[in-house]
């Protein structure tokens, strides 16, 4: 049975749908000149052999829709991330990927019609693209996406690098992008001496706001500037001034606990070393395909199980974090690890349309082979009020196979979150922890880490 993929009602060219879990996409008549001068100019060639689109294959399939004109087959992605789920520098690469593709299609006659940060995502390790129909034949006008672009990659790079680099959550609420206006009012004043900033943001918003509140004539007056035309060689300056300015953004140096966690972890250095071995003792016994791992951090103990798993899904509620094990996985060339930066306790919800465009991600995750929990539950249960009953149904509507770490009260990471509070958690023991977990799970295996009070646990649900 063939289901319409919900984001895929905005473009005219075309639509995604799937058939028994296989995507395809349906590419429409009206896109035709547009398809074939993509494909048969060499643009789509020299984008997939440098590994900046994902790769297609036309197949036939009768009666999809009386406007057809092609479907396509294309490589299918292991997981699906969003902008708001990227640490500092996913984006920036998300966002240099956007313009070189650009940049290239400009040498086949081609132009990107829209540059949506949805239009990527991170497929073996990489940024790529993913929306064949989003190229059109290059016109002596204005760069149409220039605004988008901005609004989805610049402005928010800008408020990680000025504000703070968990405010790209932000992005999560704008859909279409987070207006010009606002990241205008956010950044600050001293931004305006970048001359980068100053006229791919600033004076930016300021011809926007200018046009939103036009009326009657000044219309007709701002409508003829834009609408000039732009030849070739200054709609590529344009592309390699945002190149310039958007490589120039760097992060600023800031610390987290959790970004540094591991030079102030509570395992001695074999302790360390036999957590990482009972993970992937327990990995070579049930051999996932998929493996997500909550609470990851910079993702050490997910390095144990990339050469068991098929992929694993690192997530940590801090982007410090995130951004290093990113980092780690660009220099290592891993394919096999996605990583973003997500908080268990709200993780993001299906947005737009019916709640619908963009999947929750629950509904993304929900089914992997094995759930690892390692180190969090003192942080749901003690710093979060979560009770352990509420944490075990969580995971079990996850996944039907976990891996958890039991952290006690004489840690000294539950005494340091006890410091500042009352001990309201009588529950909270290995007996009380057992007692909750095993009305959703049965404890398989059972096993103490190394000069620790720790313990690790297997557990398949009930």
């Amino acid at each position: 049975m063939m289901s319409n993929h919900p984001s895929s009602f905005r473009d005219p060219s075309g639509f995604m749908f799937s058939v028994e879990g296989t995507f395809y996409r349906c590419v429409n008549k009206r896109y035709a000149v547009e398809y074939d001068k993509l494909m048969s100019s060499g643009l789509y060639k020299e984008l997939v052999n440098r590994n900046l689109i994902i790769s297609h294959v036309e197949v036939s399939m009768e009666d999809v829709y009386s406007e057809q004109y092609k479907i396509l087959k294309p490589e299918q992605l292991e997981f699906i991330t969003y902008p708001y789920e990227w640490s500092f520098s996913q984006l920036k690469d998300a966002a240099l990927t956007t313009l070189t593709i650009q940049k290239i299609a400009m040498g086949y006659g081609m132009s990107l019609k829209d540059a949506s940060a949805f239009n990527i995502q991170f497929h073996k390790g990489k940024p790529v693209f993913i929306d064949t129909l989003s190229f059109e034949v290059l016109k002596q006008e204005p760069w149409v996406a220039y605004k988008q672009f901005c609004q989805h990659f610049f402005g928010p790079l800008l408020l990680m690098r000025h504000i703070d680099p968990t405010i790209n959550k932000i992005t999560s609420n704008y859909i279409d992008g987070v207006p010009l206006s606002i990241i205008s009012k956010m950044l600050p004043p001293s931004t305006k001496f970048s001359m980068g900033i100053l006229m791919h943001i600033h004076l930016h918003a300021k011809s926007q706001t200018k046009y939103a509140s036009a009326q009657g004539d000044d219309i007709q007056g701002i409508k003829e500037k834009t609408s000039k035309k732009m030849d070739t060689n200054q709609l590529r300056g344009l592309i390699e001034s945002l190149i310039s300015a958007i490589s120039e953004v760097t992060l600023n140096k800031v610390t987290t606990e959790w970004g540094d966690y591991y030079s102030f972890h509570n395992y001695s250095k074999d302790g360390f070393e036999h957590k990482k071995q009972i993970i992937s003792e327990y990995m070579i016994q049930l051999q996932p395909q998929k493996v997500l791992d909550i609470g990851g951090n910079i993702g050490e103990f997910s390095k144990a199980v990339v050469d068991i798993a098929s992929l694993v899904i690192n997530t940590d509620i801090d982007p410090l974090a995130v951004e290093k094990n990113y980092q780690y996985i660009k220099k290592s060339k891993l394919e096999k690890m996605i990583t973003l930066v997500n908080d268990i306790t709200n993780p993001p919800p299906g947005i737009g349309v019916m709640n619908r465009e963009r999947d929750s991600f629950i509904d993304r995750v929900k089914g992997v082979d094995v759930v690892m929990a390692l180190a969090i539950i003192h942080h749901l249960s003690i710093s979060n009020n979560i009770p352990l009953e509420d944490t075990a149904k969580m995971f079990s509507a996850l996944s039907g196979t976990l891996v958890i770490e039991f952290v006690p009260k004489t840690d000294g990471k539950v005494m340091h979150l006890l410091e500042t509070r009352e001990d309201i958690f009588p529950l909270y023991t290995v007996q009380g922890f057992e007692k909750a977990y095993t009305k959703y799970f049965t404890i398989e295996q059972k096993t103490p880490v190394f000069e620790s009070e720790r313990i690790m646990y297997l557990m398949k649900r009930l």
